[in-house]
C-alpha cells in the first residue's frame, strides 16, 4: 500500500488586500451524489489565449462524460514574477488580461491574484491555497437541501507538457509529485504528437489520479507564438479574447523586443525544432 501523501500546507501569507474571489463559485451542489471538482490552472499567461480558456471547456465535457465529480468552479493561477521565464510579462498585466478574458467570456472562470503577487510558490502550495480557503475557510460545497457541506477536490488542470516533465527523473521532487498526484490530482489535455504513454507508464502509481483528455479539434495556439506575431506586427485577432487583444494595444505590451527577446526567440527556435512548446517548467504547471 502506497504511503499516504504529506499534510497539505495550511500556514498561508497572503499578498497585501488580496480576496479570494468567489463570486462565481458554486456554493451549491445541483446533484448531491456528486463529488464538487474545483479546476485550477497554474501558468504564465503571458499573454492568455483561447487556448488556455479551451483548456477549461473540454475539461468540463470531460468531466460530465466520464467520471462522477461536478465541477463548482474554475480558476486561472498566473505565476509569480519571480518565475523569470523569458517573455514573461509583469504580474499586474498578467492578471489584468486574465480577467478580461475570464470575465468577458465565461460565466465560470475567475481569476485568482494570489500566486502572481508574491515570491515564487511550488505548485503543491499553490493548490494546497485552493483547498484552503474552499473547504476550510468556506467549509467547502453545501449541498441543495443543506444538509451537509462536501469538500470540494481541487484538480489541476495541464497541458500535456506537464506530464512529460513529471515523468523526466529529477525534474519534479517526489514529495511535490505525490502532493499534486497522489492528493490532488490532474486533468491533462493532450497535444498534437504528444506520446503520453510512456509518461504515463513512469506515473503508474498515481494513474488513478490522472486524466487523459483528447482534443476533438487540434489547437496549437500558444502564448510564445502570439508574443512573436506581436513583434513581427503581425494580427493575434482571434488567437486570443477581443479584449486581451485591446489591452494588448492599449498598453504597447510585447511590441518591442525587450531584456527577454533573445532568450524568447531561442524558446520559438526549440519548438520549431522539437514540434511543441514547453510551457511547463521544474515545479510550475505551465498552461
Amino acid at each position: 500500500m502506497s504511503p499516504s501523501p504529506p499534510p497539505p500546507t495550511t500556514d498561508f501569507s497572503d499578498p497585501p488586500n488580496y480576496t479570494f474571489p468567489t463570486h462565481r463559485l458554486a456554493r451549491v451542489l445541483r446533484n448531491p451524489d456528486k463529488q464538487p471538482v474545483v479546476l485550477v490552472a497554474c501558468g504564465s499567461f503571458s499573454p492568455v489565449t483561447y487556448l488556455h480558456l479551451r483548456m477549461f471547456e473540454m475539461a468540463k465535457d470531460y468531466v460530465r462524460q466520464n467520471t462522477d465529480f461536478e465541477i463548482v468552479g474554475g480558476y486561472l493561477s498566473p505565476v509569480s514574477d519571480q518565475y523569470k521565464k523569458p517573455g514573461l510579462l509583469s504580474a499586474q498585466h498578467r492578471v489584468n488580461m486574465c480577467n478580461l478574458a475570464a470575465e468577458q467570456t465565461s460565466q465560470w472562470l475567475m481569476v485568482d491574484p494570489w500566486e502572481a503577487f508574491q515570491s515564487y510558490q511550488r505548485t503543491a502550495v499553490v493548490l494546497d491555497h485552493f483547498d484552503y480557503e474552499i473547504n476550510t475557510r468556506l467549509g467547502g460545497i453545501a449541498t441543495a437541501d443543506g444538509a451537509q457541506k462536501k469538500p470540494a477536490r481541487i484538480l489541476l488542470l495541464a497541458g500535456s507538457d506537464l506530464i512529460a516533465t513529471m515523468s523526466e527523473p529529477g525534474v519534479w521532487s517526489e514529495p511535490d509529485l505525490d502532493h499534486i498526484l497522489g492528493r490532488y490530482g490532474v486533468l491533462i489535455i493532450e497535444r498534437a504528437g504528444a506520446d503520453m504513454d510512456q509518461a504515463i507508464d513512469s506515473l503508474s502509481r498515481w494513474r488513478h489520479n490522472i486524466h487523459l483528455i483528447h482534443q476533438l479539434v487540434q489547437n496549437d495556439v500558444s502564448s510564445t507564438k502570439v508574443r512573436l506575431f506581436l513583434r513581427r506586427g503581425l494580427s493575434v485577432r482571434y488567437l486570443l479574447p477581443a479584449p486581451v487583444v485591446d489591452y494588448i494595444e492599449e498598453h504597447g505590451l510585447y511590441m518591442d523586443d525587450g531584456p527577454n527577446a533573445s532568450a524568447a526567440s531561442g524558446a520559438i527556435a526549440a519548438e520549431k525544432e522539437k514540434g511543441k512548446e514547453k510551457e511547463a517548467s521544474t515545479s510550475t504547471a505551465a498552461c
